[in-house]
């Protein structure tokens, strides 16, 4: 049984950059998908096959989601690419962290700190590694600052941060700020902890009794792969609402009554 390590092992220096594991990993899950959309892309017809009808249906499916969340089918087409992007990257990412030899292929590690030779994983499911969830929980929100500033203006979009009028509305504006550091630290932590607590289940489990008994754990981090990426996805959609939409300013007697209600 290989050492279960809570970050990710280094394989490969070039430099002062190290390559790991899980980096490795988040490179080829990139390089499926634009091998997958220039193949899709180029068998294009207004007359679908098979492979593009399951895609036109299910990117009708997102988009009639999405249309409940934003309002309109225009503001759903905007943002789709973005949204698709993210589940269709976290999903693969998960999926090929289930894959036979990722965890089991092991190299030489590049960094050795010992005379002792140690092994690590040719390759680890990039969400098992917290960079590569921090990553992406800051380009998600980061995303959503974009595009509500280009949704209603710079002013309008930091006013729901900085807004000096009285007390009440100075306080709510700092916890929404706030709260935009905290969404990162959501974003990373609830994918990192279910996709590393699967991978070290998985590892456990296999260790123990390598035959048959590991497949329902493995039918079960195949749905929970599904899921992750499909509420990371969701949630940054729902952000994004949230953040293009207009908030309509209330009295602050109003504000007031509400909060000692």
């Amino acid at each position: 049984m290989t050492e279960i390590s809570i970050k990710a092992e280094p394989i490969l220096s070039l430099g002062y950059f190290i390559v790991t594991n899980s980096y490795l990993l988040s490179l080829v899950t990139f390089i499926v998908l634009i091998s997958l959309a220039l193949s899709l892309r180029s068998k294009l017809s207004l007359i679908p096959g098979k492979i593009q009808g399951i895609f036109e249906l299910l990117t009708e499916q997102l988009l009639s989601l999405m249309d409940g969340l934003l309002g309109e089918r225009k503001r759903s087409e905007k943002y789709f690419p973005v949204i698709a992007t993210v589940f269709l990257f976290i999903l693969l990412s998960n999926w090929l962290g289930l894959l036979p030899g990722v965890g089991s292929i092991l190299i030489k590690e590049a960094a050795q700190h010992s005379e002792e030779i140690k092994y690590v994983p040719l390759f680890r499911a990039p969400g098992a590694d917290l960079n590569f969830t921090l990553a992406l929980a800051i380009a998600a929100v980061l995303f959503v600052q974009i595009f509500g500033v280009m949704a209603l203006g710079i002013k309008k979009h930091l006013g729901k941060f900085l807004n000096f009028k009285n007390p009440i509305y100075t306080f709510v504006g700092f916890l929404e700020l706030v709260s935009e550091f905290v969404k990162i630290i959501s974003f990373s932590f609830r994918l990192f902890g279910n996709v590393f607590a699967g991978e070290v289940l998985l590892s456990i489990i296999g260790f123990l009794v390598p035959y048959l008994v590991p497949l329902p754990f493995l039918f079960l981090e195949t749905f929970v792969g599904f899921i992750q990426a499909f509420i990371f996805s969701m949630l940054t959609l729902v952000f994004i609402a949230m953040s293009v939409n207009e908030h309509e300013e209330e009295p602050a007697d109003v504000l007031l009554s509400k909060a000692r209600s």
